[in-house]
């Protein structure tokens, strides 16, 4: 008999294969004629895979193993980017070609599809990762060949490269803004810390417990523990959680286990109406396989959410689900990495080259007016300014936003005192 899992990578599978052959969706930026190209020896002085028609990209994610879960809908939004942005004329009068590679939930197979990206193929860019571990695997990798990589997932920061440009959050944008807010609107004062057992969660977790004991006036942790990815047996820090009563459960679990935990809780009739539960890492992609019933009332604290009220969103939204059918879900990583294409395209024609130096250098300052969150600029150390948003989980599967900043945040890689 098939097992869960079973079904849902075999249903993520059939709509990754069905994507692309929807009808290539224009709508975010007017429809342009076909610029004059101009000729390949002038943007192209590295040997990288650009022909006077195509430019070729990588994509490369888990679409099996226990990631696949979170990561089916970046090679969703990566493929309607690259579709639009071919619909629209292409980058420097070029079609862009992509190459897809499985990372298949394992840190050394990433490195090695980075690798065969990089060299084999001679990829210009690259799109891909979302654990901290997959990226910290293929981050040599991109640094020793010089490759540009383009990186959807919020983390913990404490990190900076000019190979990679970071289009998700950093910790002082979501990690200390998410805690600021839980503290002021919910006056929590004791916290329990979960998280998947790798770098993500539990650098994570450390910045979050700097915070609270020494950055938010009598606040403490209660409790913090970890468990391997694809872990499914929570009932025993459940019952600890039960008996502990904190103020606040702050959970960084990641992939498949969110389905199990979050089932679990309600079971062990954990009211999430009345038990804050703050969560860093469930997006409405996760949302999709736990099941709205079994998180409805938890808090997400993101950049983005598939339910925000603006144009840009709403044109994202309705094309999104065009390629990938009515019922697809869009989370905040699925629209980082939807970036990824989008600000590569305007930093290579800022260039005017593919050379991943001249790339490099000319994305600070690099501007893209139809994000979907709304509006992001590439800050000079690589990574994103955007706003911090909080989510309050739906029993139909959607967040609604309860809180925004007022302003963008900049972005900071290396905030002091939580190193």
């Amino acid at each position: 008999m098939a097992t869960h899992d079973d079904r849902l990578q075999s249903r993520l599978r059939r709509q990754l294969l069905m994507g692309m052959a929807a009808a290539p969706l224009a709508g975010l930026l007017p429809k342009s004629a076909m610029a004059q190209a101009p000729a390949t020896s002038a943007v192209n002085t590295t040997g990288l895979a650009v022909t006077d028609t195509e430019v070729t990209v990588g994509i490369l994610h888990s679409v099996t193993g226990t990631m696949a879960i979170s990561e089916t809908g970046s090679v969703q939004a990566e493929k309607l980017a690259i579709s639009q942005i071919n619909e629209t004329g292409g980058v420097l009068g070029r079609k862009i070609k992509f190459i897809q590679e499985d990372g298949a939930s394992d840190w050394p197979t990433f490195a090695e599809k980075a690798k065969k990206l990089l060299v084999n193929d001679k990829c210009a860019a690259v799109m891909g990762c979302w654990t901290s571990a997959s990226r910290k695997a293929v981050l040599p990798v991109f640094e020793q060949y010089n490759g540009m990589l383009y990186y959807p997932t919020f983390y913990e920061g404490l990190e900076q490269s000019k190979n990679v440009i970071y289009t998700g959050q950093e910790a002082t944008q979501q990690i200390i803004a998410g805690l600021d807010w839980v503290v002021k609107e919910k006056g929590a004062k004791t916290f329990y810390l979960l998280g998947s057992d790798y770098i993500w969660p539990r650098t994570s977790n450390k910045i979050a417990r700097k915070h609270i004991e020494n950055f938010m006036k009598g606040t403490k942790v209660v409790g913090e523990e970890y468990f391997p990815l694809g872990h499914t047996q929570f009932n025993s820090v459940i019952n600890k959680i039960k008996l502990t009563k904190p103020d606040v459960i702050y959970a960084i679990i990641v992939g498949g286990s969110n389905v199990a935990f979050y089932k679990q809780l309600k079971a062990a009739g954990i009211d999430m109406s009345k038990q804050t539960l703050v969560t860093i890492s469930v997006t409405e992609d996760e949302i999709d396989g736990i099941g709205g019933d079994n998180i409805a009332g938890a808090y997400a604290c993101m950049k983005y959410f598939q339910s925000l009220d603006n144009a840009n969103n709403k044109e994202f939204v309705a094309a999104f689900k065009k390629m990938w059918g009515e019922k697809t879900v869009i989370g905040d990583v699925t629209q980082a990495a939807y970036l990824g294409p989008w600000l590569w395209k305007l930093t290579v024609e800022k260039a005017g080259s593919f050379d991943v130096d001249k790339v490099a250098a000319a994305s600070p300052g690099i501007e893209f007016l139809k994000a979907p969150e709304g509006y992001v600029k590439i800050h000079e150390n690589h990574h994103l300014w955007s706003k911090t948003r909080v989510g309050l989980a739906q029993k139909d599967g959607q967040f609604k936003v309860v809180y925004e900043s007022p302003e963008l945040i900049e972005p900071n890689p290396f905030p002091k005192g939580y190193q």
